[in-house]
């Protein structure tokens, strides 16, 4: 913890370019709500819940069956996997990047049920090669990115859990959707995010679950399993929207444990007047996907 807290602060300090990153997003995102001192502190904050983040994923080889809860305080997956069995459904586990995501994986392979996670791929393949073993346990299986959409969808229809990040910021030419993300004076800041977890809802039959962490003293981390969203009518980008308005909440509560520094906010809308970060750009893509029905 206190490495982690320390790799963070110095990393906030050397890295201008994320922290510029950071700063232009939480402004753009919170700018309203908080000093601007205050909002610097959060996205240092935020280079350091990452930091720790990574390392205790070093370290989670060693959270087992046995000694689980001297770690984790996992709420709300013995009701949600319940209801799946009664029902034969599949289960989808959707979290963000906050609090500490990585341990929301271990919490899944814990779970008495196969579980598979989709991991994003590193430029480095030694690097993918590495964490993947990181992230793999027993029951656990880590898929690639590439081609992922069919094999998760075939665990779903056999009843299996799948687990997967909902804040990619993806191609909007690829399997991406719109979501409206926090609103102020009536106009949101939309974002490019993944549909995977909406398309495997929607076409396995499973249960939607959004999955919050949060952090606690001495290095612990609470994991909850949220009541699965259903819609009565609708399609995948409002199953998107849903999703991403309950991570929304929490991070409004936590705004120091999502991660800032990074592109959330990619391509900026045409005909918008709120201010996008500096890094956002146009693109017909993002224009065509905004026009998807809801």
């Amino acid at each position: 913890m206190g490495l982690g807290q320390l790799l963070g602060a110095l990393a906030y300090h050397f890295d201008a370019r994320g922290r510029a990153i950071g700063t232009a997003n939480i402004i753009a995102a919170l700018g309203d709500r908080f000093p601007r001192k205050r909002l610097r502190e959060m996205v240092r904050m935020s280079y350091q819940n990452f930091a720790v983040t990574m390392l205790s994923l070093f370290w989670s080889s060693r959270i087992t069956e046995e000694n689980a809860e001297r770690y984790l305080e996992m709420s709300g997956f013995k009701e949600v996997l319940n209801r799946a069995k009664q029902e034969k459904r599949g289960v989808v586990f959707v979290c963000a990047h906050e609090g500490n995501w990585e341990w929301a994986a271990v919490a899944f392979s814990l779970l008495d049920d196969w579980a598979s996670i989709v991991a994003e791929d590193f430029k480095n393949p030694s690097l993918t090669d590495i964490f993947v073993k990181l992230r793999s346990r027993e029951r656990h299986r880590v898929i690639p990115q590439n081609k992922s959409l069919l094999k998760m969808l075939r665990a779903v229809l056999r009843g299996e859990s799948a687990g997967l990040v909902g804040d990619l910021n993806l191609d909007p030419s690829g399997a991406a959707a719109v979501v409206e993300a926090f609103k102020r004076d009536g106009e949101s800041l939309e974002i490019c995010a993944t549909r995977l977890h909406a398309v495997l809802a929607k076409r396995g039959n499973a249960l939607l679950v959004p999955v919050l962490t949060l952090p606690l003293a001495g290095g612990r981390c609470r994991v909850m399993a949220q009541a699965p969203i259903e819609i009565k009518e609708g399609g995948e980008r409002l199953l998107c929207q849903k999703t991403w308005e309950v991570f929304e909440s929490f991070i409004m509560e936590h705004p120091e444990l999502w991660l800032w520094p990074y592109k959330h906010f990619r391509y900026r809308p045409k005909g918008v007047t709120r201010p996008y970060p500096f890094y956002s750009s146009p693109n017909l893509h993002f224009e065509a996907l905004r026009e998807e029905t809801w």
